[in-house]
């Protein structure tokens, strides 16, 4: 059996492993992998934030006295840099 072959099956093989797992996930807990950290009740209870919003805090550029407004919120998806150079 070639070698090439042999890495094929073997790649195609990892990729049914996970898919199968993300499968069984998904039917044993009944949801998706929730992963973004501003839906995710468990890291927002362990006080857990966007690497961005971090930083934005810590060099006071965020400010959050009015409420939530974008890169407070704890969604990374609102933490753009992009925007904040433009804003500048």
């Amino acid at each position: 059996m070639p070698s090439w072959l042999i890495v094929i099956l073997c790649a195609v093989a990892a990729v049914a492993l996970f898919v199968g797992g993300m499968s069984l996930t998904l039917m044993i807990k009944g949801h998706h992998i929730d992963s973004e950290i501003s839906t995710n009740k468990n890291m927002q209870r362990l006080g857990i934030k966007c690497a961005v919003h971090e930083t934005r805090e810590a060099d006071g550029s965020a400010d959050c006295a009015d409420g939530q407004p974008t890169g407070c919120s704890g969604n990374c998806g609102a933490c753009d840099i992009e925007d904040r150079e433009a804003g500048k």
